[in-house]
């Protein structure tokens, strides 16, 4: 569906004009959305696992932890695919985050994928300049991510930044000169992005974030001694299909979240990078922008 046409659906929780804002800038951000009581619930789960993952040495199908990280001390940058490791995460995402997603994608939505990233005190927990499609390329853009602070974000930790109108720009080449994959823009790209129009993304403890899978995001070091999650869910519109293996599957990937399936995919002309073969399964962005794995095996 073109953004003219999906606007036309009535909003369920976006105002218009928030609306609007995300189709013409790329990018969208509500303060304090998330009712009070199922925020509760998401930090108290959260807590658990940071809790659990005491007792991981390596990074696993849940878990990927820094180097630094012990039981005394855990270092959990990434709860993978919480929608599938507890129901409060999934009730999350089909319910109120659907919802938000049906503002932007249309009528029928399609969940792709969650993740819980953390950022710690480290200078090293830097998410480096990307974009998203180039690691789940779909016939057509209409893709986005919709982040949800469980912890009160600003300058301190390390806010999501993004480049408003770079979803309208070029894709970039997320591959190094000699071919391997970094899951990041070159040096010589990043160094070309106007610092000065860079927009930051703070907002209190149940505040969302919303960037189209086009537009160029990082987020810059925490110097915070306390962790900072952001918990992501990404969707697509029904008409948008994958056409590289999904990097993680989750039992809830491509399910249908509101709406009905598509009959017709919409095809966009614009080429997009195609990503290393995830089939061989993936840890995280921060491990492929560190150098921690083989190519085929990031995200």
């Amino acid at each position: 569906m073109t953004p003219d046409e999906i606007l036309a659906h009535p909003a369920r929780v976006l105002t218009q004009s928030q609306r609007e804002h995300y189709f013409t800038h790329g990018y969208v951000s509500v303060e304090e959305l998330v009712p009070a009581d199922t925020l509760a619930d998401l930090i108290a789960v959260t807590r658990e696992f940071v809790d659990s993952s005491r007792a991981v040495t390596e990074s696993d199908d849940v878990f990927d932890i820094a180097p630094e990280h012990t039981a005394d001390n855990p270092v959990l940058r990434r709860l993978k695919m919480p929608d599938q490791n507890h129901s409060t995460y999934w009730e999350f995402a089909r319910g109120l985050m659907a919802d938000v997603a049906a503002d932007l994608a249309g009528p029928d939505v399609v969940f792709h994928h969650s993740k819980l990233n953390f950022k710690w005190f480290d200078e090293t927990d830097t998410v480096k300049w990307h974009q998203d499609t180039q690691f789940f390329p779909h016939t057509n853009y209409n893709v986005f991510t919709i982040g949800c602070y469980l912890s009160d974000t600003d300058m301190i930790n390390g806010p999501l930044a993004v480049l408003p109108g770079s979803h309208g720009g070029p894709i970039y080449d997320l591959y190094d000169d000699d071919g391997n994959w970094t899951g990041h823009l070159k040096d010589r790209d990043a160094a070309n992005i106007d610092m000065s129009k860079v927009e930051y993304l703070k907002g209190r403890a149940g505040s969302i974030t919303i960037h189209n899978c086009r537009t160029a995001h990082f987020s810059p070091s925490s110097k915070s001694p306390e962790p900072r999650p952001l918990l992501l869910n990404c969707y697509s519109s029904a008409d948008a299909k994958p056409y590289t293996p999904h990097p993680q599957p989750s039992s809830h990937s491509f399910e249908i979240v509101r709406g009905q399936p598509a009959k017709w995919a919409q095809l966009d002309p614009t080429p997009c990078l195609i990503p290393p073969d995830w089939s061989g399964g993936y840890t995280s962005i921060y491990a492929a922008q560190a150098g921690e794995d083989e190519p085929d095996a990031m995200m």
